[in-house]
């Protein structure tokens, strides 16, 4: 069984501008008293500490919104505060989002010096035009700037990018995955553009303003993906990430494989496994909202809620299949308390192995490539 995870999650809402794209909880705000926002993260570590005395730490990550716009210093002090709070892992990750603009990258060093060592680039796209579609604030050469300096600063770096775009084809996708590989280190993030409810996009794309690539040229650029990508070393160990041997994500695998993690900041949410339960915890939305919380009663949880054994199957399969290395048995043993076999729908799962979408063995629980595809559909044949 691999080694289970503890991570710590800190959320910075702030954005110099909304995306359009963008359903993350991120506000513009003219301006942020850090030192009073310093406090409040530490004073919200401080109560989380209570919830999990004694974990060990294996990874820190600070999103957001944009945390690069944050002050190094503040960075350094919530990574001081947590390593005197739990004890944290020699090898611990401590990754920060970022985006490229000039003024952003110039400040990698100061993260770094901070104790960040890693580090996920916003780029989104290496296409002048799409990124004003995109709604980006940086240009091609900031990006390629900002991947310059990370590949300087860090030993590991990441950087995303939006796929299906209006207007995209096989083609060009592929001539902007090849730029990319010339710059990626290790991990690369790609992301299929998706319309999500309360962003500007869906308003737009419901008035008809712009197309998306069709499901059969969706499915295309997804296959192209995964087969570029695997070809040069760099297979999909998650629906949407890509990493050479040893570069994966750890934070992220903690979310993914089902372990505990703490979320600190506006809107945050966490897990946690006490008393034989599993607690989801969110704190308060607003940042103004979340500030007067930890300012009054010394936290920022909104809420703090054991999850149903329905909901905590969902979760277990939703997270995990998401991943080439699929569920443990002996993990969703652990969380569940019972065999894959005994917990998921017989007819669907039987169905699902016969098209080639699942596959259980006496290790895994795992979805096939042509399974993550669809994952959606093959989690409705699956649950009970």
């Amino acid at each position: 069984m691999t080694t289970p995870g503890f991570g710590i999650y800190v959320h910075w809402p702030f954005c110099r501008s909304k995306c359009p794209y963008c359903d993350f909880n991120s506000h513009v705000r003219a301006e942020i008293d850090e030192a009073r926002w310093r406090r409040a993260l530490l004073g919200d570590l401080t109560h989380a500490a209570t919830l999990t005395p004694r974990r060990r730490v294996t990874s820190i990550f600070f999103g957001g919104g944009t945390p690069s716009l944050m002050d190094p210093r503040t960075t350094a002090a919530v990574i001081d505060k947590i390593a005197a709070l739990w004890p944290v892992a020699e090898d611990v990750e401590i990754s920060l989002e970022a985006n490229p603009n000039s003024v952003e990258a110039q400040r990698f060093r100061g993260f770094r010096a901070a104790g960040v060592n890693r580090v996920s680039l916003g780029i989104q796209s290496l296409v002048p035009a799409d990124l004003s579609f995109l709604g980006r604030t940086h240009d091609v050469d900031e990006a390629k700037a900002a991947i310059a300096i990370a590949t300087a600063t860090f030993e590991r770096f990441s950087f995303d990018l939006i796929y299906a775009r209006p207007g995209q084809t096989t083609a060009s996708w592929a001539a902007e995955l090849r730029e990319a590989l010339d710059r990626a280190v290790g991990h690369l993030s790609l992301y299929q553009l998706t319309i999500e409810p309360g962003t500007a996009f869906h308003n737009s794309y419901a008035r008809g303003n712009f197309a998306l690539p069709d499901d059969e040229l969706a499915g295309a650029l997804y296959e192209q993906t995964q087969a570029f990508l695997a070809d040069v070393g760099m297979p999909a160990y998650e629906i949407s990430n890509h990493a050479l041997p040893g570069q994966e994500s750890r934070h992220n695998l903690t979310y993914w494989r089902y372990d505990d993690y703490v979320g600190v900041g506006p809107g945050a949410h966490g897990r946690l496994s006490i008393a034989g339960e599993k607690i989801a915890t969110t704190c308060h939305r607003s940042p103004e909202a979340w500030l007067s919380a930890v300012e009054t009663v010394g936290h920022g949880l909104d809420s703090q809620i054991a999850v149903a054994p329905d909901e905590r199957l969902i979760e277990v399969l939703m997270m995990g299949l998401r991943l080439a290395e699929g569920i443990e048995v002996d993990r969703f043993v652990n969380e569940l308390g019972r065999q894959p076999a005994a917990a998921l729908n017989p007819k669907g799962l039987a169905l699902m192995i016969d098209l080639g979408f699942i596959t259980l063995d006496s290790r895994h629980l795992k979805a096939t490539v042509d399974g993550r595809q669809r994952l959606n559909s093959v989690l409705e044949q699956l649950l009970p």
